[in-house]
């Protein structure tokens, strides 16, 4: 932050919805913020909650609570309160930022007296406003606005900011010194704390710097759709957005309406995002038709990028759209298609970025290392690999095979050295013996041309074991039904990938950064066969 600030002081930090801070202003609240965490005794060995959007008070916070010396722990505003108990409760946070967002204060409001959280700090999004629009805000989304208790707990961002702004110099070990619990979507059981130190994030920073040799040090507009909570948008938008001297243009939550309006009045130059973004951007791109031609390079992950919606999203704006891959677990970029001339393989996530190795392991014994262009598990080695989870010695141990992280994604390297997913390991479908990988048939899916976004996950089958069973939304004005779709993959996928239906959405379920969520369709699909079994006993 402040080499940013010295190269950069006068030059746009952010921009939130029309106001825009320098990062000499910056740097000031960041001074502030800190000073003012560690008045409430915040330093080394401290956790400090955010529970915040996409919003200068995020960032702030955020470098602050480093500053201290304090490891940082994410939250999704949109958890619901079982889940913010829950992580409350494992990390053990003393602090907690939070927004004065009615519905996300009334959760965060139940931790006191539950956990160890002892302040919250509550932030007013008016003030985060340029000044019409904050005072709008006030009068005409007044029950929006959330009534703090008159209790000692709770703290406003601006008592917070009451200082001298001349933190206390803090000296830690950046190899051991934890910045960030970032947890994993706990899709297998409760979720657990990525241990992320100060060197794993700024190694991650250094890499991605090293990888993109077109970016121009500040002169870029970096677009902050997907949210800072999630370690991608951390350290792609956030964390190497500062590192360039970069514009961050917020956006508090997904509109793709919104974010294409953004787009067209701010002009951002980068934009790092899940394909489920690109692909609703495209749908409103065709219908407002603005100009979004200050786009240069577009870096995706979080899921798999579908090749036929990168030539797509190519095409029609001009933005370069690169894959990477990584995890919460490396900070997260272990893999990126690369930018300097070298070429890119279609449907591979690149090659290792510096100082990173991708080893493909055995699936039957993982010390044994697979060939070029066997499958196996995925492992890593770098400097972003995280040191292990909190509070859960085990599983870190079995995280690990001969020092490198196990990823739990198969997938082999070619020989040249790309990296190709194949799918995560929980993912196969076992279906009458073979190995089946949803990747492999959502891939064949976006080649029908009514397709705009696919899942497919698998389900009991009393024949095969398992089935596959695949989820499409349409292209707008286009039709098609799961038969036609069917008879597609015909000529697309072998007899045994075939799924065995094909259901129509007008919309398919998202996690919060947007990605498609397979847990929820799975969720769905067993709470309608337990109810069908329900109905089986009642007429047997």
């Amino acid at each position: 932050m402040e080499a940013a600030v010295r190269g950069f002081e006068d030059r746009p930090a952010m921009d939130f919805l029309g106001r825009k801070t320098s990062y000499g202003e910056l740097l000031s609240q960041i001074d502030r913020a800190c000073r003012g965490l560690q008045d409430l005794g915040v330093g080394p060995g401290s956790q400090v909650g955010l529970c915040l959007p996409n919003c200068p008070y995020y960032v702030v916070a955020y470098y602050a609570a480093l500053k201290a010396g304090a490891t940082v722990v994410n939250f999704n505003p949109l958890y619901v309160e079982r889940e913010m108990l829950a992580l409350a409760q494992d990390s053990g946070i003393s602090i907690m930022i939070t927004l004065d967002n009615a519905e996300i204060f009334a959760k965060v409001s139940t931790l006191p007296g539950r956990t160890a959280l002892e302040k919250v700090i509550v932030c007013p999004l008016s003030g985060a406003l340029p000044m019409i629009k904050g005072f709008l805000h006030d009068i005409l989304k007044s029950s929006n606005v959330a009534r703090v208790p008159d209790s000692p707990v709770y703290m406003t961002w601006q008592c917070l900011l009451e200082n001298d702004g001349a933190p206390d110099p803090v000296k830690l070990d950046p190899k051991t010194a934890v910045a960030v619990f970032q947890y994993t979507g706990g899709t297998t059981g409760l979720p657990k704390a990525a241990m992320l130190s100060h060197f794993n994030l700024v190694s991650n920073v250094i890499q991605s710097q090293d990888w993109f040799p077109e970016i121009r040090r500040g002169e870029e507009r970096m677009l902050a759709v997907i949210p800072f909570f999630h370690v991608f948008a951390m350290t792609s938008a956030m964390n190497y957005g500062v590192s360039i001297g970069a514009e961050l243009v917020l956006v508090p939550r997904f509109d793709a309406e919104l974010v294409v309006r953004t787009i067209i009045r701010t002009r951002p130059t980068l934009f790092p995002a899940v394909p489920t973004v690109y692909s609703a951007i495209l749908d409103v791109h065709e219908r407002l038709k603005g100009d979004m031609s200050s786009l240069r390079f577009g870096m995706s992950g979080g899921a798999p990028l579908p090749v036929e919606l990168k030539e797509t999203f190519e095409q029609k704006t001009g933005c370069r759209l690169m894959e990477g891959y990584g995890l919460s677990e490396t900070s997260p970029v272990a893999c990126c298609n690369p930018f300097d001339g070298r070429p890119v393989k279609a449907g591979s996530v690149g090659l290792p970025v510096p100082g990173t190795t991708i080893e493909v392991r055995s699936p039957h014994d993982p010390e044994v290392i697979m060939p070029a262009g066997e499958k196996g598990e995925i492992c890593i080695r770098g400097p972003q690999v995280m040191s292990g989870y909190w509070n859960r010695p085990e599983e870190t141990h079995d995280s690990f095979v001969q020092g490198a992280l196990r990823t739990g994604d198969v997938g082999y390297i070619d020989s040249e050295g790309y990296l190709f997913l194949v799918d995560r390991i929980k993912d196969v479908i076992l279906c009458g013996g073979y190995n089946v990988y949803p990747r492999v048939i959502e891939e064949a899916l976006y080649r029908h041309p009514a397709v705009a976004e696919a899942i497919v996950i698998g389900l009991p089958d009393d024949y095969r074991g398992e089935a596959p069973k695949a989820f499409v939304r349409l292209l707008p004005g286009t039709e098609a039904s799961g038969e036609d779709i069917l008879e597609f993959l015909k000529d697309h996928l072998n007899r045994i990938e075939i799924p065995r239906e094909v259901e129509i959405r007008d919309d398919l379920p998202r996690t919060a950064v947007g990605k498609l969520s397979k847990r929820a369709l799975r969720e769905e699909e067993a709470a309608l066969a337990r109810e069908e079994e329900r109905r089986r006993q009642k007429n047997a």
